[in-house]
């Protein structure tokens, strides 16, 4: 499927996307490897995560997969928060006419951020600011539907000023000015945590080694995804506990 997507491609004359679960992005890999070499505009679109696709246990529950996408070169790995960074991400994917994009989207309800239209203009940046305080002294970086988890988090921590960032597309962000990744990352680099669902395994880029990096670096369990959630930590109350406990 993806490799055929690549002949589209190459051919011209039409943007082609495809569709798994992110779970099986490794069956494509050869063809995003061999797209992300040849430069071609596929939008390949990965759903269903996360872990929290919960019934069909862990064979079809992404990992290490959003991780190992984003270690390849040349392409853009997007996990937008809500429909409004969801259509942001999927205009910058058109937008690329010389890469491929990895979409990956949740199975989840996931509810809205509700930003203004500007605000979420700046997803396409790769990153961005969601919730804010006056001289933050913590930031929380999360992507798709953990940015939702992020801000019930930041309203209980009531102890330190929190501002939230939303990281759709860690290659977009690459791309910006090193003064506008300053403006959104700040100067807080002992009070860093990172909240996504699948392997923590590169997080320390941005929060540093005494950052906190909150994520599953273990396979899934066939249950429902609030009971997953709760078990693993991806709760509200759980993530306020692990940021009041950790020594930064």
């Amino acid at each position: 499927m993806s490799a055929i997507c690549n002949g589209i491609a190459l051919y011209g004359g039409l943007i082609p996307f495809d569709a798994t679960f992110l779970s099986f992005a490794d069956y494509s890999r050869p063809a995003l490897r061999l797209g992300a070499i040849q430069k071609v505009r596929v939008i390949h679109e990965f759903t269903h995560d996360s872990f929290f696709l919960g019934e069909d246990g862990p064979t079809h529950q992404p990992v290490e997969h959003l991780m190992s996408l984003r270690v390849m070169p040349d392409i853009y790995v997007m996990r937008p928060a809500d429909a409004r960074e969801t259509e942001v991400m999927l205009r910058q994917a058109v937008g690329l006419k010389t890469a491929p994009t990895a979409l990956c989207l949740s199975r989840q309800k996931l509810p809205s951020l509700g930003l203004s239209s500007e605000e979420y203009d700046l997803a396409r940046k790769g990153a961005y600011v969601v919730r804010d305080a006056e001289n933050f002294d913590l930031i929380i970086l999360a992507t798709g539907g953990e940015v939702s988890l992020a801000l019930g988090a930041a309203k209980e921590l009531t102890e330190y000023r929190v501002r939230v960032v939303s990281m759709p597309c860690w290659e977009l962000f690459a791309e910006q000015s090193a003064e506008y990744q300053k403006q959104v990352l700040g100067d807080v680099k002992g009070r860093r945590v990172s909240v996504e669902a699948g392997a923590t395994l590169g997080w320390e880029k941005f929060i540093g080694l005494s950052g906190l990096a909150i994520g599953l670096d273990h396979y899934g369990e066939s249950a429902p995804a609030n009971d997953l959630a709760e078990e693993y930590g991806f709760t509200v109350e759980k993530v306020v506990r692990r940021i009041r406990n950790h020594q930064f």
